[in-house]
């Protein structure tokens, strides 16, 4: 009776969870192009939602901020007029100010460290925050480590910092990180960056090499530099009230996707890092590593940003992150 019982639940469970997935469109926003290593993420994890879901679930990708610049889409998804976008994690600052933990210059040194921080109870912890602000996230995903270009010279040493009109994220820690290097950080809209630099309303900016390439900066900045200053991660967001419509079926279809296109989206970004530094070259621009000494002086002249940022966090979190960070250097 017990077998008989067992078998008559099974097999009712498996058309009610068909019946739990219903035929819906998610569209999917980025400020990415069609080339960019996000854009190839947001293609796996359409084709792992339609394959897991028997074709009912279609996302529908629209990059290049098709559909708004950061705030714009982060404004949409709180509102349930946008389903899903990938920005990085660095637009978060502005609801919930921890997410600046990622930002601060010069925490880790390597791919395995930036997942270990991002993947573990660091990264957990933050995207448990976002909930009450009406987003749910599903995980990090690569957007690499980030570089200065700039059409003056190239950065060698802290001091060619000095005076660049520099444009970065609407992000204080990134604002007051260029302001210890005495640059005059500029924040702008990434869609609004291309014409700021050809029209030299802005010197330079920083980014992750496969941007640089894919955005086709080097038509329009004569150096990049190999800075290094930040680790930087997209990540991916879901409406909350989207979310609060889903069965827990369709829920688990989309997080297990976003695991699977995960791994391959790191993978994709961080090979394309790599071979983007020789197509920049081979497009013109001038690129430099900078020497550790040099390197070394940077991380002196931004600690005190860093421990004033550190400062204003909940303490709960910054012991958590130093804590993740000693582990994670080991």
């Amino acid at each position: 009776m017990l077998r008989l019982t067992l078998a008559i639940a099974l097999g009712a469970a498996i058309p009610a969870m068909a019946q739990d997935i219903q035929e819906r469109t998610i569209r999917f926003g980025h400020l990415n192009n069609p080339d960019h290593p996000v854009s190839f993420g947001v293609k796996k994890f359409a084709e792992l939602v339609a394959a897991k879901s028997g074709g009912k679930l279609k996302v529908k990708e629209f990059p290049a901020s098709q559909l708004g610049n950061e705030m714009q889409q982060q404004s949409a998804l709180q509102g349930g007029v946008q389903e899903m976008s990938a920005p990085a994690s660095t637009s978060l600052a502005g609801i919930v100010k921890e997410f600046g933990l990622i930002d601060l210059p010069f925490a880790v040194t390597d791919f395995a460290q930036a997942d270990a921080l991002l993947d573990g109870p660091l990264g957990k912890a933050l995207i448990a925050r976002l909930p009450e602000k009406g987003l749910v996230a599903l995980g990090f995903w690569d957007l690499g480590f980030r570089n200065v270009t700039n059409s003056k010279h190239p950065i060698t040493k802290p001091e060619d910092f000095e005076g660049l009109k520099i444009r970065v994220i609407p992000n204080p820690v990134f604002l007051d990180t260029f302001k210890a290097f005495k640059a005059n950080p500029v924040p702008m809209p990434f869609a609004e960056l291309y014409g700021a630099l050809e029209s030299k309303a802005v010197d330079g900016q920083e980014n992750p090499f496969a941007v640089i390439l894919s955005n086709k900066f080097y038509e329009v900045q004569k150096y990049v530099s190999a800075t290094n200053h930040v680790y930087a991660a997209n990540i991916l967001l879901v409406s909350k009230k989207f979310w609060d419509k889903l069965s827990p079926a369709e829920k688990k279809i989309l997080s297990d996707a976003a695991d699977e296109a995960r791994t391959y989206q790191r993978q994709v970004s961080r090979a394309a890092a790599q071979k983007a530094v020789g197509e920049l070259r081979a497009k013109g621009i001038q690129y430099n590593d900078i020497a550790p000494g040099e390197k070394a002086r940077m991380q002196q002249i931004v600690k005190p940003v860093v421990d004033h940022f550190a400062a204003s966090y909940d303490p709960v979190l910054v012991r958590l992150y130093t804590d993740e960070l000693k582990r994670i250097r080991k």
